[in-house]
């Protein structure tokens, strides 16, 4: 990391949401991805509420997401009030299938004036947030076609797919609005830290406005003209992104090599399947995981390399089985449940 950079932001004295390190990284983050804006924040969660207000997201609407994520995604949901729809996740990219997509909503729900409304509960279905899941790529254009045709609002959340491509386009720009993390365990971090991406710039400039708290610019006035929040990234974080930026070419190739090298570590074991990317996809493999047996491999796995000094961890508890959450629409999750009890985090380190 070039410390040169946070030392500058600090003799510069602007360290809190203002600086050109801030606008620096949100150039050239929007040109790493391929987006024409990008919208630093101070961490994913936050990007994620944001894109949510964006879409016109309101209290007791409803947004279709996955089982399979971590909470930040339905936590995002919540703040607004309104309220998850889970549907099953695909085996082989462990992200939102839109098969299940297509037949909960085929089965559920119907458009009246071009809104899709639930019949189980006559709201409405504002959006559709997929998760990247490990940095994997889901089956992103297939979803979006869905969306489309059912004006649904697609989302991306990309929290964890940095450097992952499908079909040769980059992961959270397929959607209207993507979202990426840079909390302490992703590829690059700023100890925490998000940003939001998107082509749209109408929306662009209204995420830069509701992140830094609803402010009308002016030299030295107080004026708010609505509910803003004080979501954006401090330029002494952003000064630390813009130099992992640099390094982050490297970081993708050693998180590759250290997927191969488990490939085939793996290969010979029937009991133990490496997660490797999807077809049509290029994953950053942020987080390395396998597939055991069963819940008893998986707990035996589990024991074994962490009474070893191996730490390694089982995947998230399904949204849908929280308490928060147990309330919740959902569609078959036959996936989604038997991934829970098989799926095992292995060491993800960028130094191998």
């Amino acid at each position: 990391m070039k410390k040169k950079y946070l030392n500058d932001c600090i003799d510069s004295t602007f360290v809190s949401s203002v600086g050109k390190y801030v606008d620096l990284f949100e150039e050239q983050f929007a040109s790493f991805v391929g987006s024409k804006y990008a919208i630093a924040t101070v961490n994913g969660t936050s990007a994620l509420h944001i894109s949510l207000i964006l879409a016109d997201v309101t209290k007791d609407d409803e947004v279709i997401t996955q089982p399979l994520t971590f909470i930040a995604t339905c936590n995002a949901i919540s703040y607004i009030g309104a309220k998850p729809i889970f549907v099953d996740v695909d085996l082989d990219t462990i992200g939102l299938s839109p098969k299940s997509l297509r037949e909960f909503l085929e089965t559920n729900c119907e458009m009246i004036y071009n809104h899709c409304i639930n019949k189980t509960t006559n709201k409405t279905i504002k959006v559709c947030m997929p998760m990247h899941t490990f940095g994997h790529p889901c089956r992103i254009d297939e979803i979006k076609e869905i969306c489309d045709r059912w004006h649904i609002v697609l989302i991306e959340d990309s929290a964890e797919s940095l450097g992952s491509y499908y079909k040769d386009k980059h992961t959270g720009t397929f959607g209207k609005l993507g979202v990426f993390s840079f909390n302490g365990n992703k590829i690059i971090t700023s100890g925490g830290g998000g940003v939001i991406v998107t082509d749209d710039e109408a929306l662009a400039k209204r995420a830069k406005h509701l992140t830094t708290t609803a402010k009308v610019a002016h030299p030295f006035e107080y004026v708010h003209d609505e509910i803003g929040y004080n979501y954006r990234m401090p330029n002494l974080n952003a000064s630390l992104l813009v130099a992992q930026l640099e390094q982050l070419d490297t970081f993708l190739a050693s998180k590759r090599e250290l997927g191969l090298k488990y490939a085939d570590f793996f290969v010979s074991n029937d009991d133990i399947d490496f997660i490797k990317e999807p077809k049509n996809a290029k994953s950053n493999y942020w987080l390395q995981a396998v597939i055991v047996k069963d819940i008893k491999k998986r707990d035996e796995f589990l024991e074994f390399t962490n009474k070893n000094g191996i730490m390694t961890r089982p995947i998230w508890k399904l949204m849908n089985e929280l308490e928060m959450f147990r309330e919740a629409q959902c569609g078959d999750l036959s996936n989604a449940e038997y991934l829970e009890q098989r799926v095992v985090n292995i060491s993800s380190s960028v130094i191998i």
